[in-house]
């Protein structure tokens, strides 16, 4: 059966599960996988599987370096999925995507390269309080170093970006401003555009932390001056991510990494750049990644952001109805229509790794913890949370197992 049904709108979840040969495995208990940490790594599609063994037995060499047929052909393939990646995103060129290692070390790259330059005493790097750790803690240190300081733009009750007073946030000292465009313990959805118009109209630039929102949605990075995504979240293979960066930005920077490949020439007492993309590539790619990264971008694209919008939308709708019918849970975040696919909660008098265990029992694989977002959880006044995350493979019976798991849970510990 194809993964999107015969309207060409709606998605088969059951379909897509069988894309998934992880997902057709039974646990040793007989349990079918209810997989829901999806908002952590993605599991892989058979076609990026097959992709990463016909490139290791088939054509593998390093990339760049080789005049000879596995060379070229990897050069190829590599340049083949930058494209993808610029056309994924919208950017202008393909000299403005930069493989990394993922989100982290791209959002590194930016705070380096660009923060060590330019960024001066007394100048403001502004932050939001729905950040994951990768995109506050390199900022806390470059501010540091350069004698910055780092601002935060306060969440609301409900987990929404208070933006009610601008002027308080953006003057004519903030240099850059770091966002995520999805929290990943709320879900909430980040006004982008009106974060980059501030931004932008106090002179400021903008970096987005796409890693949660580009396998749910299309993005467009022409409001934005950089934007980090990773591979593993997209269904691709760990060890590879992205970062994009506006060419005369990039142009400036320095590189931050130094070694084989971002080199022009060495001299005996300086050293010159080579051009992009490479001058921010050092060292050997993450090759047979990144090539396969194609592969995800390309079942993504198949089965359509649209329709793989509605579908997440769908559980994550369906989730609000029911989680909030177990007794003592309380959800965190905005509402299904401002958020995208997670729901994070937590069950009175049951702590958060507890309750994981309990729930992995039942083949129901959820994260527990701060989710690397400790600021976030003292905003809103707990240690921890328990994290669901809905995928394209997910289906409406792992919600229900989900609330099926948690009520054995409470019986379990008997909560009242």
């Amino acid at each position: 059966m194809d993964p999107i049904t015969a309207d060409n709108r709606r998605i088969d979840g059951r379909a897509v599960q069988r894309d998934f040969p992880i997902l057709q495995r039974p646990l040793a208990n007989g349990r079918r996988v209810v997989y829901l940490d999806s908002a952590a790594s993605a599991q892989k599609p058979q076609t990026v599987i097959d992709r990463q063994r016909e490139v290791a037995e088939t054509f593998f060499a390093n990339a760049y370096r080789g005049r000879y047929d596995f060379g070229d052909r990897v050069g190829e393939e590599l340049e083949n999925t930058r494209e993808a990646v610029r056309l994924l995103i919208g950017a202008e060129a393909p000299e403005e995507i930069i493989f990394t290692s993922g989100t982290t070390m791209a959002i590194n790259l930016v705070a380096n390269a660009w923060g060590r330059k330019f960024l001066g005493a007394g100048d403001e790097v502004l932050v939001t309080e729905l950040e994951h750790h990768a995109n506050i803690v390199p900022w806390q240190q470059i501010a540091k170093e350069r004698h910055a300081v780092v601002r935060w733009i306060p969440v609301t009750d409900d987990g929404q970006l208070d933006l009610s007073e601008p002027d308080r946030l953006f003057n004519d000292r903030t240099r850059i401003v770091a966002v995520t465009a999805m929290s990943n313990v709320t879900g909430t959805i980040t006004p982008l555009d009106e974060i980059a118009r501030l931004a932008h109209d106090a002179g400021a630039l903008v970096l987005v932390d796409a890693a949660q929102i580009v396998p749910h949605g299309p993005v467009n990075v022409r409001d934005f001056d950089f934007l980090a995504f990773s591979g593993h979240k997209l269904y691709g293979p760990t060890g590879v991510g992205v970062l994009y960066g506006r060419r005369s930005l990039l142009e400036v920077m320095d590189p931050f990494l130094c070694g084989g490949h971002m080199i022009e020439q060495v001299f005996r007492d300086h050293s010159t750049w080579a051009q992009l993309p490479a001058k921010f590539e050092a060292g050997t790619l993450p090759i047979i990644e990144a090539i396969a990264l194609r592969s995800a971008i390309d079942y993504v694209t198949s089965l359509g952001f649209d329709a793989i919008a509605q579908h997440e939308h769908e559980l994550t709708e369906y989730a609000h109805t029911q989680l909030p019918e177990i007794p003592g849970l309380t959800l965190y975040g905005p509402g299904p229509d401002r958020k995208g696919s997670i729901v994070s909660f937590t069950i009175d008098g049951l702590h958060p790794e507890d309750l994981a265990t309990q729930l992995d029992r039942h083949g129901v694989f959820t994260r527990h913890g701060h989710h690397c977002a400790m600021p976030l959880h003292e905003r809103l006044g707990v240690a921890a949370t328990t994290r669901a995350s809905f995928a394209v493979y997910n289906i409406r019976e792992d919600v229900d197992a989900l609330v099926e798991a948690i009520g054995a849970a409470r019986k379990r510990f008997r909560i009242a």
